[in-house]
């Protein structure tokens, strides 16, 4: 079946079945033409969580899945694909509690470590944040989240993006170190699990300097999960949706390199806007979804066989939301 006609049999049933379809910057061109709602994790969970339809096609990875059923237990969700965010992978239950058995065996106490975990995390890492303490923080507001964590007094806890989380402790002005890879990592006020994203960390300071070397004029635009030296070397840095507003305020003659996910980047401007990469940085568990893949789920929904369904366990889910609420309430 070609995309034309897969398009409009989605477009058909969707909207026959009472279906809403979501879908993430960072899907295929064709896959957020069919999609309802289209954003950025926290947000596009948030937007699918309040659709009043009972039937959700959310194309994106797992973690964003199980946000809207945190948010709306209620509402029915399913995934084209079973994607899992590659970052999201690097750390399970397991890893956590490794990871707090070390702060203590160097002397921080469980009592004075504050967690924060980024959104882009299982359901299961946010359950046990919250029951230390902890909230979730998103690109967009980590920044005021571990601002308002200082006050605490306690270890801050970042995970799982040890870039995120490296830059925003510049940024604010404090002391960072890495969980593993750095030896005095106790004496920090941030320490940050050795996670990243497969994705930004194809973008180096060469890449930079090669298109400044090109385009004089150029500015660069890169996400905070890039590595702390091209962060340090942009014009810009913001989240997926602060991205887009950026560029879309600057002039149409301005040049613009960016660094972030290629499907987004491609969509971004027709004219003066180039990828800050020498490879496609392109998503593979976000670029597993396809149309056909999209097609089945929905048929899976009609025939009533409904095929990868997402679901989670009620007290992970409970502690979930509470990490969720407590970032909401700042």
């Amino acid at each position: 079946m070609d995309a034309q006609e897969a398009t409009k049999q989605i477009n058909e049933l969707k909207h026959s079945l009472g279906i809403t379809i979501a879908a993430h910057y960072y899907q295929r061109d064709e896959v957020i033409a069919v999609a309802d709602l289209v954003g950025d994790s926290l947000e596009l969970s948030r937007k699918a969580s309040g659709d009043p339809n009972e039937f959700l096609v959310f194309c994106g990875v797992g973690f964003m899945a199980q946000s809207v059923k945190t948010l709306a237990p209620n509402k029915r969700v399913f995934m084209p694909r079973t994607a899992c965010c590659s970052m999201a992978r690097m750390i399970d239950g397991n890893s956590y509690d490794r990871s707090i058995a070390a702060m203590k065996a160097a002397g921080i106490a469980p009592e004075n470590i504050m967690p924060i975990t980024y959104i882009n995390s299982q359901a299961e890492i946010k359950a046990r944040v919250a029951k230390m303490g902890g909230l979730v923080c998103t690109s967009a507001n980590a920044e005021t989240i571990i601002r308002s964590a200082l006050a605490s007094g306690k270890k801050i806890f970042f995970i799982p993006d040890r870039c995120l989380g490296l830059n925003l402790a510049k940024r604010i002005g404090i002391t960072a170190a890495v969980l593993g890879r750095d030896a005095d990592f106790a004496s920090a006020d941030l320490i940050a699990f050795d996670g990243f994203c497969s994705v930004h960390q194809l973008f180096t300071p060469e890449n930079i300097h090669f298109y400044r070397a090109k385009f004089p004029d150029i500015l660069i635009a890169v996400h905070p999960e890039c590595d702390p030296a091209v962060v340090d070397l942009a014009d810009f840095v913001g989240s997926t949706s602060q991205i887009i507003k950026w560029v879309q305020a600057q002039p149409i003659a301005q040049k613009i390199a960016v660094g972030t996910e290629f499907n987004l980047v491609n969509r971004l401007r027709a004219e003066n806007t180039f990828v800050l990469s020498s490879t496609k940085p392109e998503c593979p568990t976000m670029n597993e979804t396809t149309l056909g893949d999209v097609l089945g789920v929905i048929r899976s929904i009609e025939n009533g066989t409904f095929m990868n369904e997402m679901f989670v366990e009620e007290e992970e889910r409970k502690w979930a939301k509470i990490a969720l609420d407590r970032m909401l309430a700042l």
